[in-house]
């Protein structure tokens, strides 16, 4: 290992070394090349130091691999995207460097494997650092390894670029490997010296060393990292959560993977079913005996679940249901994003079904949408949907620690005799089940059934009573909405443009607002996390605006609106709602939304064409 005091380490500390407070480094290679590990490694020393992270990655969709993006933004303050241009872009082939040149911003560094990849020689916009990834990494690691350990090796040479903290590298090396045969972690630990001890004239116009972070505030937890997946599967276990059933589909798989190996440890369970029916049904029978259940799946496995889902609205019994957005429809683009499920989420079963919608705003957020939605589905008995995106699902961000002690959910199924009045299913009043074995002190027992029902859920054909139970689960999810706090509002409080969001967009969007302020707009924005039933007061905040622009990843169909700005048009009946959306498979940059409001907008003065124009020149260096 490199000591941090050692003469290659030295040489680094004593360099001009340039201070930036953040970075943006794009690696592009193949999939198999381990570009997502090398990157997770990134992300994970960022949080640990006590710095801000981001990720955006890309992976082909066939099993045999294919061309693979891993970026990340990582350095001190409040980092909300993970940036538009690369300052730093690694291509591992001349495919990598033909495809993400143009995303490497001018004056930024370009190091690539020379033993693969031949630049323009006549570009003289960036630094282009050529490394010989594959041989260098074959030498130092030598045996039957040949190549493997180039993408260790490039981390050794972006720990020495940046003056990264080697130690703490070199543990996340150990961990990542832990448990594997000695000789994967020896020869790891060999690619990452050979890639640190680089000679530094080579790399003399290429130093930096990132802003230390100011520090956590005094009392604040630690910071960790992880994916939307991860942080999501964990959410639903301090939720409550301990048992589920789903099927296998990309990008909901990992949720599954983690909650059948952590469920076990707290006495649950989960199921891996035969099909996304059976799934769905599995995880209703967990539900009706008591215990808060989940189910899973991407867009395709949802519509599966939709005639059960409608049983769930029928029978009222709490269910939360994951939905990892990706491209469609059908298989579509399985590892890409899309936010085109949430008129399935709302409104996909058949009959009158309404249920719960929520979207979390970032990878944070997937844990505390989780406490949420157990408690919308336990108070109000009901089923919930938590509409992530394949976007916040794989990309790493730091935050501060949950404080589990005071957050943890321990729900039981509650078996206490009831008394002669309970009824399950009281028109004046909250449903509340009795799970199997509970006495019934009456000697009624009650039953749960897809069938219409009466107050003791017994099947009835009643035209009245039907009215009156269709009103009854209507009226339960307007109190959902009545219980749900204003979304937050940030920037000018009454202006020029709006922007409304959900899911993935929150910091894309958020970035945006701020050009358009610093250019003189009064712009605003709002990220949605209630989308189904929507928190009240919403029309006296969109009457203060003359713009209303929703910012979707969808298409705009055929009225000219996304899914969410068709939602609100319809409930609000306003004029000023609009949409801004695209369906290309990857998320917004900032400089999109810009250059789409700057589209948009119409500003009655006469410096419009200026106020535009400054605008889109408000572009921060990443």
């Amino acid at each position: 290992m490199v000591s941090p005091n050692s003469p290659a380490a030295t040489d680094a500390s004593a360099s001009s070394a340039t201070t930036i407070p953040d970075v943006v480094i794009r690696l592009a290679g193949n999939s198999q090349d381990g570009i997502q590990a090398v990157g997770g490694f990134l992300a994970r020393l960022a949080g640990r130091s006590d710095q801000d992270v981001m990720t955006y990655m890309t992976i082909p969709s066939t099993i045999s691999g294919g061309p693979s993006i891993f970026q990340v933004r990582m350095g001190s303050g409040d980092i909300l995207s993970a940036g538009d241009r690369a300052d730093v872009l690694v291509a591992f082939y001349q495919h990598s460097y033909d495809s993400h040149r143009a995303s490497l911003r001018p004056g930024g560094v370009l190091l690539y494997d020379s033993d693969h990849v031949k630049p323009d020689p006549d570009d003289r916009t960036v630094t282009a650092v050529g490394v010989p990834f594959t041989s260098a990494t074959v030498e130092a690691v030598g045996g039957n390894s040949k190549e493997k350990g180039k993408n260790i090796y490039v981390l050794g040479l972006l720990a020495r670029m940046f003056d990264l903290e080697v130690p703490k590298l070199a543990q996340l090396i150990k961990e990542r490997f832990a448990g594997k045969n000695e000789d994967i972690v020896r020869n790891a630990m060999l690619a990452f010296d050979a890639g640190y001890a680089y000679p530094a004239e080579s790399l003399r116009n290429c130093l930096y060393r990132l802003e230390k972070s100011a520090g956590a505030a005094p009392g604040a937890r630690p910071q960790v990292t992880g994916d939307g997946n991860s942080v999501l599967a964990y959410g639903l276990l301090a939720a409550g959560v301990r048992y589920g059933a789903g099927y296998p589909i990309t990008p909901w798989s990992s949720i599954m993977e983690t909650l059948r190996t952590e469920l076990p440890k707290y006495g649950g369970i989960f199921v891996q079913c035969e099909d996304e029916i059976a799934a769905a049904s599995t995880a209703l029978g967990f539900a009706y005996g008591g215990h808060l259940s989940i189910t899973g799946s991407s867009g395709p496995g949802l519509s599966l679940k939709m005639e059960a889902l409608g049983w769930a609205t029928m029978a009222e019994l709490p269910l939360i249901v994951i939905n990892v957005q990706r491209g469609g429809p059908s298989t579509g683009l399985p590892t890409n994003i899309e936010q085109s499920d949430l008129m399935q989420a709302i409104y996909g079963s058949h009959g009158d079904a309404p249920r719960v919608v929520l979207a979390p705003k970032n990878v944070e957020d997937c844990f505390y949408l989780a406490l949420e939605a157990g408690r919308i589905a336990r108070d109000f008995s009901t089923p919930v949907i938590i509409l992530t995106d394949q976007a916040i699902a794989t990309r790493i961000e730091a935050f501060e620690e949950p404080d589990l002690k005071k957050l943890m959910v321990e729900v039981k199924p509650d078996t206490s005799p009831r008394p002669p009045e309970f009824k399950p299913y009281p028109l004046g009043g909250m449903t509340r089940h009795a799970p199997p074995g509970s006495i019934m002190t009456s000697g009624k027992y009650p039953t749960v059934t897809g069938l219409e029902h009466d107050e003791h859920g017994h099947p009835t054909a009643s035209p009245a009573l039907h009215t009156k139970m269709t009103e009854k689960r209507r009226e339960k999810i307007k109190a959902v909405a009545n219980s749900l706090p204003a979304p937050e509002l940030a920037g000018d409080d009454s202006g020029d443009v709006l922007l409304i969001g959900w899911g993935c967009t929150y910091g894309p969007i958020r970035e945006a607002m701020g050009r358009l302020r610093h250019a003189g707009v009064k712009a605003a924005h709002m990220q949605m996390r209630h989308l189904h039933p929507l928190a009240p007061g919403l029309d006296q905040t969109f009457a203060r605006y003359k713009h209303i622009l929703v910012v979707e990843i969808n298409d705009e169909g055929l009225y000219g609106y996304g899914q969410l700005a068709t939602l609100l048009r319809g409930c609000f009946a306003n004029p000023a709602i609009s949409s801004i959306t695209k369906t290309d498979g990857l998320t917004w940059k900032v400089s999109e939304i810009v250059e789409r409001v700057a589209k948009k907008i119409d500003l009655p003065d006469s410096t419009i064409g200026m106020r535009k124009q400054s605008i889109l020149a408000v572009t921060p260096r990443a």
